[in-house]
C-alpha cells in the first residue's frame, strides 16, 4: 500500500478500527480528501491495531483519519489513540476520529471530551461534521513532511 501521488496537499492515512467492517465511509473520505488535493492511503476495514500503528509509522503521514460506523468506535478509538501516541514518530501527528462512535447516538461533549483527552486532535460525530472536518483540514499546514 502506498500513498497516491499528487503535487500538493497532505499525506493522510484513512482507516477503520479492528471491529469495523464498513468500507463506504472510508471510500467517501478518500474521495473527499483526494478532491481537496491530498494524498491518501486507505487501510480499509477491520484494521488490526498493530497494522494501523506500523503503517502510520512507515508512512509518517501528516494526518491520520479514523472512521467508524459500527457503533463501537468510542471504546476502540480510545485504545488505538494510546497506541499511536506511544509510537515516538507519531506522538505529535494530528489524529482525528469520526463517524458513528456509539450505539446511543451522538455522544455530544462527553464523548468528544473523553476522546480529545485521550489524545485525538478532533472528533467529528455530529450532523454537519463534514463541514467541520474540511475546516479542520484547511487549518493544517501543507507540506510539513515534504
Amino acid at each position: 500500500m502506498d500513498l497516491v501521488e499528487t503535487d500538493v496537499g497532505l499525506d493522510i492515512v484513512v482507516t477503520s478500527l479492528a471491529s469495523d467492517a464498513h468500507t463506504w465511509n472510508l471510500v467517501f473520505l478518500q474521495l473527499v480528501l483526494e478532491e481537496m488535493g491530498h494524498r491518501v492511503l486507505n487501510l480499509g476495514a477491520c484494521v488490526p491495531d498493530g497494522l494501523l500503528v506500523s503503517e502510520c509509522a512507515r508512512h509518517a503521514p501528516d494526518l491520520v483519519v479514523v472512521s467508524s460506523v459500527n457503533g463501537h468506535g468510542f471504546h476502540e478509538a480510545k485504545r488505538v489513540i494510546g497506541l499511536l501516541r506511544a509510537e515516538p514518530g507519531l506522538a505529535a501527528t494530528p489524529v482525528v476520529v469520526g463517524g458513528k462512535l456509539g450505539i446511543d447516538g451522538p455522544g455530544g461533549r462527553e464523548r468528544t471530551s473523553a476522546l480529545v483527552g485521550a489524545g485525538y486532535d478532533a472528533v467529528f460525530e455530529d450532523a454537519g461534521s463534514l463541514a467541520a472536518f474540511r475546516a479542520f483540514l484547511d487549518r493544517l499546514p501543507v507540506g510539513v513532511r515534504s
